[in-house]
């Protein structure tokens, strides 16, 4: 038995708690209802779907029992407005704060739009959930907070100077997070997300993940486009990971642990080229054309840092995380979403 199974045995035989998890419609979010739901827990959902999508909750409610799903209640709203924050706190134990305004182009492209969703937004919440008096507040934070900063892997205690209007904003989350903690005793940790992919992770949007993109364009007969030569590389982390290293940062006992920030990712550096392969050679077990694909190269991204690589030894030591998934048993398990047979001739998207 893994650590992870250990953590979600003991949450299943407490008294349900009340969580709330903003961002409930993105992929992460959803994963985490899913998860809590078939823990029995009571969960409501926030979310305005400008990004998210209601499909990926009706899926989470589809993978639990008819008695779960009464426990879920979901709220359109946006966390731009302090009152649908408020209401959304009333009666909530936890909250795991999955909601923002994500990718570094888009930012770059609209800085206002994106700190209105990550500042003004991420301030909403902690207001509310600390007027709730929650017992923690768990928040998604961001490998881009470590900027420009050249050691690897990266330690939380050291970060350079942001590169994109996104990392900013990430960064003035961890700032107020930690204020919250000093002047009114508010238990809040962030996590520092590394990459994470996993199902209902949109292929099609504007700004699309590497993983999925590369998924439904190799299942379409495309060659996938790399940006730059291809030795970028990432610290990809499954999403069950990270679903396990929020209910344990939510649920910590150590006071030592609050008020901190924490990576959460594999510990492995994978380039881009080496993704490829690895989305080639799964995609490649239904469509064995995809085995003579070979990547298009295109210019870098601006705002990309050139390598991530995280050290995940603090949350191990101060949460008892321990990621159960590496990155080609995440990319497996993520296909079985994906292709919808694993051994038909022709895969189609979901």
């Amino acid at each position: 038995m893994d650590i992870t199974e250990k953590n979600l045995l003991l949450l299943s035989s407490d008294r349900p708690a009340r969580w709330l998890i903003t961002g409930a419609a993105g992929f992460i979010g959803s994963n985490l209802v899913e998860t809590l739901l078939r823990l029995d827990q009571e969960v409501v959902g926030l979310d305005n779907l400008s990004t998210g999508y209601l499909i990926n909750v009706e899926e989470a409610l589809d993978g639990v029992g008819a008695s779960q799903r009464a426990r879920f209640q979901f709220i359109k709203g946006d966390i731009r407005e302090p009152g649908t924050c408020a209401r959304a706190c009333e009666g909530v134990d936890y909250v795991l704060h999955q909601a923002a305004l994500g990718s570094v182009p888009r930012s770059i492209e609209d800085p206002a739009l994106t700190n209105a969703n990550n500042v003004d937004g991420f301030l909403n919440m902690l207001v509310a959930a600390r007027d709730a008096e929650v017992k923690s507040f768990v928040y998604a934070a961001s490998s881009s907070t470590y900027g420009d900063h050249p050691d690897l892997p990266k330690v939380e205690d050291t970060i350079g100077r942001p590169l994109s209007p996104y990392a900013v904003t990430k960064l003035v989350n961890e700032l107020y997070a930690e204020v919250f903690q000093s002047c009114y005793g508010f238990k809040a940790i962030g996590l520092r997300y590394f990459n994470i992919f996993g199902p209902r992770q949109d292929p099609d949007g504007a700004y699309a993940a590497v993983i999925p993109r590369w998924f439904a364009a190799m299942l379409r007969g495309e060659r996938p486009v790399i940006n730059g030569d291809g030795e970028t590389s990432r610290d990809f982390c499954y999403v069950d990971n990270a679903v396990q290293a929020n209910l344990l940062a939510a649920r910590c006992p150590n006071p030592e642990a609050h008020g901190q920030v924490y990576n959460v990712a594999f510990g492995q550096r994978t380039s881009l080229n080496e993704l490829f392969g690895l989305i080639r050679e799964i995609v490649g077990q239904v469509r064995p054309s995809a085995l003579d694909m070979e990547p298009e190269y295109g210019p870098e991204r601006p705002g990309d840092v050139r390598h991530s690589l995280a050290d995940i030894s603090k949350a191990r030591s101060l949460l008892g995380y321990e990621p159960a998934f590496d990155v080609r048993q995440g990319l497996q398990k993520a296909a079985d979403w994906y292709l919808p047979s694993l051994s038909g001739a022709e895969a189609v998207m979901r």
